[in-house]
């Protein structure tokens, strides 16, 4: 198993991405402490992971509070002996479909520190338990987004400014930490079908759009991100880091 042995907090994991990741590590060996919100959804997912034989912890710890993380990160690290694996997947508000000249600072605002503040705390709280090992893999999931044509009407809000955002907390980290054996990698998607709910207005658009972009004929399912994500966990991409990994089937072309 790639991930035996290991242990994993995954930040936002009672949702889509969240489970996919988090069941994946655990078919893999790792021991995933499931973080979120929502007792009831975390125990949830728990109890799927045990009765497939996988090993899950679950702890309340809000993403953006530093004292939580801090506290939580620190008795994994304590209890468990390390931590080894730290996988941000917290949801940043979105305003869609409306220009940015037209939109609320506080609405374009939201987006970006949410993205900014959860990442830099739990990449954080990560890196002062893993620099001391010499050792850790911290990830985050984000995308350049699409860049069409001008005749396209693209508006994000703050979103994509927020996935930029992400990506510099990358770079940044992957320079400081690096020398003392941390890795920070990024997964990129351009869009998951199975994320939108069935019942979500104007579905079949968003699905139609995301799989138009793609080169293979298809998109990333969740089971794929969850296989990207334990190859990137794990030591068979000891030499990667300071970087994106690509899961859009094509929609991002690097």
């Amino acid at each position: 198993m790639l991930l035996s042995g290991k242990n994993a907090i995954v930040y936002g994991a009672a949702g889509s991405i969240g489970g996919a990741v988090s069941r994946a590590f655990a078919g893999e060996g790792a021991t995933v402490h499931l973080t979120g919100r929502t007792t009831e959804t975390l125990e949830a997912l728990a109890e799927e992971i045990r009765a497939g034989g996988g090993n899950a912890e679950t702890a309340v710890v809000d993403a953006l509070d530093e004292a939580q993380v801090d506290e939580h990160a620190d008795r994994v690290a304590s209890e468990a002996g390390a931590l080894d694996v730290s996988f941000n997947l917290i949801s940043h508000p979105s305003t869609h479909g409306t220009p940015l000249w037209e939109m609320r600072v506080d609405d374009f605002m939201d987006s970006v520190d949410t993205a900014a503040r959860t990442t830099f705390i739990t990449a954080r709280a990560a890196a002062r338990n893993m620099i001391p090992r010499k050792q850790g893999v911290i990830l985050a999931f984000g995308g350049p987004g699409d860049r069409s044509g001008p005749e396209r009407e693209y508006y994000l809000g703050g979103t994509q400014v927020a996935f930029d955002t992400i990506e510099t907390i990358r770079r940044q980290l992957s320079i400081e930490a690096g020398p003392h054996g941390v890795r920070f990698v990024t997964l990129s998607s351009g869009g998951i079908p199975e994320t939108l709910p069935s019942d979500f207005d104007g579905r079949d658009s968003i699905v139609e759009l995301i799989e138009g972009q793609a080169l293979l004929p298809r998109a990333a399912t969740l089971e794929q991100v969850g296989r990207a994500a334990v190859f990137a966990a794990s030591d068979y991409a000891a030499s990667m880091t300071a970087a994106t990994l690509n899961v859009s089937a094509g929609a991002l072309i690097d």
